[in-house]
């Protein structure tokens, strides 16, 4: 997953957006097409479809590609323990500065908190993440603790795509940085196909203000590990810049 890592790092475009708050911004698939990207939203506060959202979190929560940290925020303001990873330095600075914890570190990589966080974030398209939901979807399980719950943002309809995508900030694409990287578009029924064979649970789909989401759980119901420690989250996030023979983070 390093290739993935380091184009979506190395999108000047991205890092811009996110300091400004202002768009525009696109994925571009290698044919051409552009899917906006909603920078405005995601660098504003969360509005009432996320807080819908994270009124359903369950304890430690790991928002994995959090952006520029609306989510972690919210939770972090309501005193829960949260920590966001994101490949992108902005978005790590940025969710900083709201007052929340962030890592530059790859979903993909070792994480504080393996195998006990209580729920797992995927919002504004992260189920994406690496181009191979299946692989995905397994890492989110070691992540969580038994009977964990993973929250996911979706996309309306039967959507079943994986694609090579580029981060642009024009239409005609003049300015994009980095590689191409691989990147999925899954529908709610996909993700729940993907989701059974890998032996999670489904618990809920829901639609909110034109977003589809979908709540799973791992099939196991009991552990003996404790939870994450906030200490140990803020001592983690101290490390935010990995060394150069490792991954830095998913998106």
């Amino acid at each position: 997953m390093r290739g993935t890592s380091v184009a979506w790092a190395a999108a000047d475009p991205y890092a811009a957006a996110l300091r400004t708050g202002r768009g525009p911004l696109f994925l571009r698939r290698t044919d051409g097409w552009l899917l906006p990207l909603e920078v405005e939203r995601w660098c504003g506060r969360a509005d009432h479809v996320d807080v819908a959202v994270l009124d359903r979190c369950e304890g430690a929560v790991l928002d994995v590609g959090c952006g520029p940290g609306r989510l972690v925020a919210e939770l972090a303001a309501r005193g829960r323990t949260v920590l966001g990873i994101d490949v992108s330095e902005a978005a790590v600075d940025h969710t900083i500065g709201l007052g929340g914890q962030a890592l530059r570190r790859s979903v993909f990589e070792p994480l504080p908190g393996e195998g006990r966080w209580d729920t797992v974030l995927l919002m504004d398209g992260n189920i994406g993440i690496g181009g191979e939901p299946s692989a995905l979807l397994e890492r989110v399980a070691a992540l969580l603790r038994p009977g964990g719950l993973l929250i996911a943002e979706t996309v309306p309809g039967h959507v079943d795509e994986r694609a090579r995508v580029q981060v642009v900030d024009t239409v005609g694409g003049a300015r994009a940085a980095g590689a191409p990287f691989p990147w999925a578009r899954l529908g709610t029924p996909a993700l729940l196909r993907y989701a059974r064979r890998a032996g999670w649970r489904s618990v809920a789909q829901w639609s909110a203000g034109g977003r589809c989401f979908a709540a799973l759980r791992t099939r196991h119901t009991s552990s003996t590990a404790e939870p994450p420690k906030s200490t140990a989250v803020i001592s983690s996030q101290r490390a935010r810049n990995p060394s150069g023979d490792r991954p830095v983070a998913d998106r």
